[in-house]
């Protein structure tokens, strides 16, 4: 992948700086491969040791997604539970890093949140969205569950919410979202960055140290069922890989898109002809 994909821009205001963290291909909806997940822990964890730094605002390239989950096509070429194991813990990691992180972290979302793109905006302090923006968790479409931060969900949006997400893997949008408790404001697209505006403002009003103390208290008092329960999400997604369900549903989506895209090709070579 090029340098592109992850993009990192500092703003130095009179309270502190910010940093505003751009991810992923446009193209394929940001989707979250192995080498941009660690680029981007590695980045998060330079992040987090700049003493200077008071938060840091995640968002996707382009406005057709946050992040549109992770990278089906990896997933498809999966081929052992070991491999399974080793990607979806990936994810858990690259979630970790903005929970760890030791300074404030918000979620800009526009267009689409799902699956893995959702687990690491749950794993942010705040959420603001986009009024176009869709949510949902998938996972279980394509033959495997949603494991790793979607343990955070139960908690975030309450148990019953949480099991009518995670089952029926529909999508949803940022009202819905919001009336959920999932993001903490919505915004029509043209007023989502003033939104994201007040939101740092406020952020950048309380006291540095104060600020780092009540992160790292909150992530204290989630405790570690939590981290047991990601631990035993991990094992259920490599689980998912034994019986070759989740090969097939992942092969048959990847072709589909194939289609889809060639059918397109097609009719755009028909226009030009015409023309």
């Amino acid at each position: 992948m090029s340098a592109a994909d992850l993009t990192v821009r500092f703003e130095t205001r009179s309270q502190g700086e910010a940093a505003f963290v751009t991810l992923g291909d446009p193209a394929r909806l940001n989707a979250l491969g192995s080498d941009l997940m660690a680029r981007f822990i590695a980045e998060m964890e330079r992040l987090g040791a700049r003493p200077e730094l008071r938060a840091i605002v995640l968002r996707g390239a382009g406005a057709r997604a946050f992040v549109g989950g992770a990278d089906i096509g990896e997933m498809a070429a999966i081929s052992t539970p070991q491999e399974a194991r080793t990607f979806i813990t990936r994810v858990h990691e690259t979630c970790a890093a903005v929970r760890h992180c030791p300074v404030p972290v918000i979620a800009a979302i526009r267009g689409w949140c799902l699956g893995a793109g959702l687990e690491l905006a749950a794993a942010c302090d705040l959420r603001l969205a986009a009024a176009s923006s869709r949510f949902g968790m998938p996972e279980v479409r394509l033959g495997v569950p949603s494991v790793v931060e979607a343990a955070l969900l139960p908690a975030l949006i309450g148990s019953g919410a949480a099991h009518e997400v995670l089952l029926l893997g529909e999508t949803f949008d940022a009202a819905r979202a919001e009336a959920l408790g999932l993001v903490n404001a919505v915004a029509a697209e043209e007023a989502l960055d003033a939104l994201l505006e007040t939101r740092l403002d406020a952020l950048m009003a309380g006291g540095p140290e104060a600020l780092r103390l009540q992160k790292a208290l909150m992530r204290r008092w989630e405790g570690e069922a939590i981290e047991a329960a990601i631990a035993v999400g991990i094992e259920a997604f490599a689980a998912a890989y034994e019986s070759g369900e989740a090969q097939r549903r992942m092969g048959a989506f990847m072709a589909e898109r194939e289609a889809r895209r060639a059918a397109r090709g097609a009719a755009k070579g028909a226009a030009r002809r015409d023309a």
